[in-house]
C-alpha cells in the first residue's frame, strides 16, 4: 500500500527540486534557524519534537527549528508522527501497519514491526488507512525528515480522540513499544496553536500553553487550553508526546521558536500560531 501525497502542490512544492529549495529557504529564513543544519553528532539525545503543519510559506521557518535540531542530533531509525484528525474520516485513533508514504522526495516505509506492536499493546488504536488519505498534518513533516536523510521509517498516528486520558495512554503505549523493541525513535507532535485570532491575542494565549509545555506538564497544558479557549488543533498529539518522552527518559523541554502566520504572511488581524520545541 502506497499512501500518495494529498497536499503536494498546495502546502509545499510538488517538484522535487523546488521542494528542496523551499526547505532550504525555511532553514535560512529570518524566522527560521538562519542556517542549514551542520553535521550530525549522532548523540541521539532528542526524544521528541513539536512542529507545525501549515503551508511551508507560513509555518515552514518555525518547523525548520525542530528539524535543524534533529538533523544535528542525528536522524533516528523510526519517527512516530502524531497528528490531529482534521477530516473527520476514520476511527478515533488510527495508524497504518504496512506500506509506505510517498512525497515528491521519495517513499518512506512504515515501520511495520513497531506499528503492529503498538496496535497489539493498545486496543483503542486501529489499523485504519482511511484516516490518513487526505490528512495533511502528518504528511507535511515527511519532506523535512527526508531532507535530513533517507534512512528512517515512520509510524503515523491520527488522533480524532484527543482527551487527556486517551492521549496519556497512547503516550505510555508508545514509550512501552520503544522500550520493548529497543528502537532508536523520535516522537513528533504535529500541531498548530491558536487559530484565527488577532496577533496579540494569539501570542498571549499561546505563551500560556507554551509555559506549561516547557515545564513538561501536560495536565496544566490542557487546563490552560480549556481555561483560555485556545484553539490548538493538536493538543492530543502534544499530550501523548510529552507522556511518551518522559517514559523514554526525557527530563528537559525547550521551546525553540514561536511565530504566527502574521509574522510570515503579513496579515496580523487573523493569525495562526506556530511553535517548535524539543524534548530530551
Amino acid at each position: 500500500m502506497i499512501r500518495r501525497p494529498a497536499v503536494a502542490g498546495m502546502f509545499y512544492e510538488s517538484d522535487p527540486d523546488s521542494l528542496k529549495k523551499r526547505i532550504k529557504w525555511c532553514y535560512q529564513h529570518p524566522l527560521g534557524p538562519g542556517k542549514l543544519p551542520g553535521k550530525p553528532t549522532n548523540q541521539g539525545k532528542i526524544k521528541g519534537l513539536i512542529a507545525p503543519h501549515a503551508g511551508y510559506v507560513y509555518s515552514g521557518p518555525v518547523a525548520a527549528w525542530s528539524y535543524h535540531a534533529l538533523a544535528e542530533d542525528g536522524l533516528p531509525d523510526t519517527a512516530v508522527i502524531l497528528c490531529p484528525n482534521h477530516t473527520g474520516i476514520g476511527s478515533g485513533l488510527s495508524t497504518m501497519t504496512e506500506g509506505a508514504w510517498e512525497t515528491p522526495l521519495g517513499e518512506v516505509e512504515i515501520d511495520s514491526q513497531f506499528a503492529t506492536e503498538l496496535l497489539n499493546y493498545y486496543p483503542l488504536l486501529d489499523d485504519d488507512p482511511s484516516a490518513h488519505v487526505n490528512e495533511h498534518s502528518c504528511e507535511v513533516q515527511l519532506p523535512f525528515l527526508q531532507g535530513i536523510g533517507p534512512n528512517f521509517q515512520m509510524v503515523p498516528v491520527c488522533m480524532m480522540m484527543q482527551d487527556l486520558e486517551t492521549a496519556r495512554e497512547l503516550g505510555e503505549a508508545i514509550a512501552h513499544t520503544i522500550s520493548k523493541l529497543e528502537r532508536d525513535t523520535v516522537v513528533i507532535a504535529s500541531t498548530d496553536f491558536t487559530h484565527y485570532q488577532p496577533q496579540e491575542v494569539a501570542q498571549a494565549q499561546d505563551e500560556k500553553v507554551l509555559e506549561a509545555i516547557a515545564r513538561m506538564d501536560e495536565v496544566e497544558m490542557v487546563k490552560r487550553i480549556e481555561e483560555y479557549n485556545v484553539t490548538m488543533c493538536g493538543y492530543g498529539p502534544v499530550t501523548a508526546t510529552m507522556e511518551a518522552v518522559q517514559g523514554m527518559g526525557a527530563r528537559e523541554a525547550k521551546i525553540l521558536q514561536y511565530a504566527t502566520s502574521g509574522d510570515t504572511g503579513g496579515d496580523r488581524n487573523s493569525v495562526v500560531g506556530y511553535a517548535a520545541a524539543l524534548f530530551k
